[in-house]
């Protein structure tokens, strides 16, 4: 069987149009994967602002919450809110962390963790 200059020339735009097609599905993919990056730093975000915002309650600070939030980045700082539960000689803190969403219409459940310190 013999190629031809004309049947190289018919199949020249084949490889770039298949790139084309595949290209949506690759980028889908880096996105996704980009989320999952997000979520996971996110709730390591929370549990460090559970933390930080339990020992800070733990002491008696009355400003417990915004040492929380002073605890994690700035673009997640806004979206955290505190849920504190008082016990015999101990201050347990949950903090809830909205994860953002780089994709519109991906929405997610929140990043709680919760952390518990002896206090006075």
């Amino acid at each position: 069987m013999r190629v031809t200059a004309r049947g190289r020339r018919a199949d020249r735009g084949q490889v770039a149009l298949e790139y084309l097609g595949f290209i949506p599905i690759l980028i889908i993919v880096a996105m996704a994967a980009v989320q999952l990056g997000i979520i996971a730093y996110t709730a390591q975000q929370a549990g460090t602002a559970a933390r930080t915002a339990a020992r800070s309650a733990s002491l008696g600070n009355p400003g417990w919450q915004q040492d929380g939030r002073a605890a994690v980045s700035d673009w997640v700082a806004e979206g955290t809110e505190f849920e504190p539960a008082y016990g015999f000689k101990e201050v347990e803190i949950t903090a809830v962390v909205k994860i953002p969403s780089i994709v519109p219409g991906w929405e997610f459940d929140p990043a709680r963790k919760t952390a518990t310190m002896p206090s006075d």
